[in-house]
């Protein structure tokens, strides 16, 4: 039987944990799996990008998934698969093995993170996506701060993608015994009902998949999930790395400081929903975005003491916390019958954004050393920002709705 849509928030944010529990601890594994395996430097964006492209194929399918599988089939078999693609990774003999595992957990995140960002995004308030994210912060939080007290026990990164896909295998078959109680959930039955709600999205697939793609404002906010999600990850994937071999922190310090900057993505999200409704999304957005450049700056400036350099760090994922729900809240909004195929896209951009920009990141670190990776962070922020006021003159009049 159909439940109110509040019923199914626990199951919505555990669902959005299981998501950031794998996504942030390639940064932390990566020098042990990179000497376990003889690896170049570099090569850290393959997995990346291996995981970031079948996230992006799923997004841009996930209106067809959930017409498949509905909202309760495709969360439970999609975290099932993720669960058995980390299992992989925790066994995996040879390196491509463990790219080829990818496969699994991006495909099975991103069918995830699309069908939960229009569910919620057509069906509550905007407080509850910016705490549907802070769940998937959590995770992303939790993630680092287990492997990085395994590998300080001395302990293999194997047995910390063990932990985590049991705990994935775990949340997966609480799921498939739920799956029956969200009632149809087609991309087609889709509508906005939450407290101010703007109406019906659902639309004939064609007209709305041609709307999306002829709409400037969804590749306006194509183009800045995709800077958003590559400040996000670099910051997040090559910290750990340059804290470690460029400004000289203890292993543990710099597992500390990465975790504290997915924790500082968990507080700022849990805040943005309290506030969000009082302030706006666009005004708020874009003190996000401007607070995020300085924040970059002063991570990027080498010679500071550690203790500011990793507040510092800390400081760029509060200011980035807001910015993704903020964006995915506002999208039926601003696209209106399109917005399920645009949410996709915003999904696919994100993930695109993971895979094209740490690899620029990680070629630039081997050319000119690791420190330009912080100002190459400056950068994609600085142009973030810029992207945001376009986004803002276009449809809020530059100053943002109250």
């Amino acid at each position: 039987m159909k439940r109110s849509p509040t019923a199914h928030l626990p199951l919505v944010y555990l669902a959005f944990v299981s998501i950031g529990l794998p996504d942030t601890v390639l940064g932390i594994v990566w020098p042990s799996l990179r000497d376990a395996f003889d690896l170049p430097q570099p090569l850290l964006a393959l997995p990346l990008a291996v995981n970031a492209g079948f996230y992006f194929l799923s997004g841009l399918l996930a209106g067809r998934l959930i017409a498949a599988f509905r909202i309760g089939g495709l969360l439970a078999w999609s975290t099932l698969l993720v669960a058995l693609g980390v299992l992989g990774l925790a066994a995996s003999p040879a390196f491509a093995l463990f790219v080829a595992c990818g496969v699994l957990v991006g495909f099975g995140s991103g069918a995830v993170d699309a069908a939960l960002n229009t569910w919620v995004a057509s069906h509550l308030a905007a407080r509850h996506m910016s705490w549907l994210h802070a769940a998937y912060s959590l995770g992303a939080a939790l993630g680092p701060a287990l492997m990085t007290g395994l590998l300080a026990r001395g302990a293999s990164w194997r047995l910390g993608y063990l932990a985590i896909a049991a705990a994935l295998a775990a949340l997966g078959v609480a799921f498939l015994r739920a799956r029956g109680s969200w009632g149809a959930a087609s991309a087609a039955e889709v509508v906005i009902d939450s407290p101010g709600g703007h109406g019906p999205i659902g639309a004939p697939p064609d007209p709305s998949f041609r709307g999306a793609l002829r709409n400037r404002t969804v590749w306006l906010q194509v183009a800045i999930f995709f800077l958003y999600s590559g400040v996000e990850v670099t910051a997040g994937q090559w910290s750990y790395t340059l804290l470690l071999e460029s400004r000289g922190l203890p292993g543990a310090a710099a597992g500390g400081a990465v975790t504290l900057y997915w924790a500082g993505l968990l507080a700022g999200r849990i805040l943005s929903g309290f506030v969000v409704e009082r302030l706006g999304p666009a005004r708020q957005l874009r003190r996000a975005t401007a607070t995020a450049v300085l924040a970059c700056v002063l991570f990027a400036l080498p010679g500071l003491p550690a203790a500011v350099t990793t507040l510092a760090l800390a400081g760029i994922s509060f200011a980035l916390a807001p910015i993704y729900p903020g964006l995915m809240a506002e999208t039926p909004r601003r696209i209106g019958a399109a917005a399920h195929h645009a949410v996709g896209f915003q999904v696919s951009a994100a993930t695109a954004g993971i895979a094209i920009l740490p690899a620029i990141a990680g070629l630039l670190g081997t050319a000119l050393g690791l420190d330009a990776i912080g100002w190459l962070v400056v950068g994609e922020a600085v142009l973030l920002f810029a992207l945001h006021e376009r986004l803002l003159a276009r449809t809020e009049g530059g100053v943002g709705r109250p």
